[in-house]
């Protein structure tokens, strides 16, 4: 083992990342390409597909380069991927029909508001353990069908797009079936990305027909869903193909659960956090899918080959690390890192408050158009009382959900595990601490999403043995315990529902 690895490729919301693991789970080579941000109208967020493919493409090779690594180094491949971004392509080309509609995209917020008021929303949650948002792929894909331009597509044949995916000849996918299929040539997802499409029965782990015929997708369009550690693999990429050698490819998970898998919350009541352009809460509930009181989501943890379906609750925040983007995009810093300084130089937000709803609400609100708010400014802010409230409402949306968790699932966490660039920011995860009145574990890898689907696909060729291997990989960097007096942060957090008040039910026509 001290010469092979095992390769992930991570492709997120803002770019991709190919990274290498041994097998202590340290990694030996990184590489990563951001891709662009289309925004056709207001609300409106997409990607193109085939930028994604090049710099997957463009990653792996040059990770492995700049380690000195040969493809024949490599045990397996894994992949974890943005979820519920959603597109389309011509099976016999291979090509996208149009760009992919990205997780964060709102245009199909009336489709959705019409589905709350035709009064089933609560039939999709008890079979999807989804709430009905514009959030999932569902209506992504319905909108596809309904309004991708078939003059744009490569055919030879002249049947629209609805026509085709009846026969199968246009494909559905999220990312990881994207990926996978361009990989290997198969057309296949995983049981947590199927999870997340609006179109899965999670207790009866199947596409569900009812679904299907609500949002008129094809089932011949749909890919297999498989295991998330798959013995079996999903293929194996192409010895005439960029990487010029046959590479299982093994495992995949959609990036939250990844990130589950990666901190090593293999049991009930484990959780963990990841802090990126969203934020994301999951918490391992077993067997058994805990349906939800609390606006959280029921969703599918992780599955392993011949293994029973592990579900987790959680609560997806839309918009946190990507607000710390938002400063930059408007000149109220210059970089990142410049965050800790500039909040620790004034001892509060001075009544100011932030909420980040640039996209809507998520957990445990669930406001579609909602929008994002400052609220509290005098002549005497500053942009250090903004850049501080930006990143208390991190850790105010964190507090939101952490309390619908242990509600909702019974147990009070004494810690929660963090993961995600914004965790390297030390003052974010005191404050977070403080916030949420429970210890912070920050682990020495913090890449923890590209690294579960590492392990998943490691897991699956035998390059671990099992998850007690794993267990004993997970090292911690750093603990964070509260310090603040918890009355003060009881008082903080009491108006932060005021200011989540003032950003509801804002956007109106066009999700604007």
């Amino acid at each position: 083992m001290t010469d092979t690895y095992v390769g992930a490729v991570d492709q997120g919301t803002t770019g991709t990342r190919f990274m290498v693991f041994d097998h202590s789970g340290q990694v030996v080579a990184n590489a990563y390409e951001k891709h662009e941000q289309i925004y056709p109208d207001p609300g409106w967020v997409e990607h193109d597909p085939m930028e994604i493919w090049e710099n997957t493409k463009t990653v792996v090779n040059r990770a492995l380069n700049e380690a000195g690594l040969n493809t024949d180094q490599l045990e397996a491949l894994g992949i974890t991927n943005q979820r519920e971004t959603t597109l389309l392509w011509d099976a016999e080309t291979g090509k996208p029909i149009h760009n992919a509609i990205v997780w964060q995209d709102r245009r199909t917020t009336d489709r959705v508001e019409e589905l709350e008021s035709q009064g089933k929303v609560e039939d999709i949650r008890e079979k999807t353990g989804l709430e009905a948002d514009a959030y999932f792929s569902a209506t992504k894909a319905e909108w596809l069908l309904a309004n991708a331009d078939p003059i744009k597509m490569e055919r030879s044949r002249p049947e629209d797009v609805q026509d085709r995916a009846e026969k199968g000849e246009i494909l559905f996918g999220t990312i990881d079936s994207w990926l996978i299929y361009n990989l290997t040539g198969n057309h296949i997802t995983e049981v947590t990305n199927a999870s997340r499409t609006m179109l899965y029965n999670i207790r009866d782990l199947e596409w569900d027909d009812d679904l299907l015929r609500e949002f008129d997708v094809p089932r011949g369009m749909l890919p297999e869903v498989r295991p998330s550690s798959d013995d079996d693999y999903y293929g194996y990429t192409d010895p005439d193909g960029f990487l010029e050698t046959e590479i299982p490819v093994a495992g995949a998970l959609g990036d939250q659960q990844a990130a589950l898998f990666g901190q090593t919350c293999f049991d009930e009541g484990d959780a963990k956090n990841t802090y990126g352009t969203g934020s994301f809460f999951l918490m391992n509930t077993g067997n058994d899918a805990v349906e939800s009181d609390h606006g959280l989501l029921t969703t599918i943890g992780f599955q392993r080959s011949g293994e029973p379906v592990q579900y987790a609750l959680e609560g997806a925040i839309f918009v946190t690390g990507a607000a710390i983007e938002w400063l930059e995009d408007v000149d109220l810093i210059e970089d990142a890192a410049e965050t800790a300084e500039l909040a620790r130089s004034v001892d509060s937000t001075d009544g100011v408050y932030m909420v980040p709803a640039f996209t809507g609400l998520g957990a445990p609100h669930w406001d579609q158009r909602a929008r994002g708010t400052i609220v509290g400014m005098t002549r005497g802010t500053r942009r250090e009382h903004i850049v501080r409230a930006t990143l208390e409402s991190i850790a105010y949306q964190t507090r939101d959900v952490a309390e619908a968790m242990e509600a909702d699932s019974g147990i009070d966490m004494s810690t929660l595990r963090v993961d995600g660039g914004a965790v390297k920011n030390n003052f974010l995860c005191q404050l977070q601490s403080d916030i949420i009145e429970t210890g912070i574990v920050r682990p020495e890898v913090d890449e923890t999403t590209a690294l579960g689907s590492a392990y998943a696909a490691g897991l699956a060729v035998g390059y671990w043995d099992s998850v007690d291997e794993l267990r004993d990989n997970w090292q911690v960097d750093r603990e964070f315990e509260p310090e603040m007096d918890r009355e003060m942060a009881d008082e903080m957090y009491s108006r932060w529902d005021d200011a989540i008040d003032r950003c509801r039910d804002w956007a109106r026509d066009g999700g604007t």
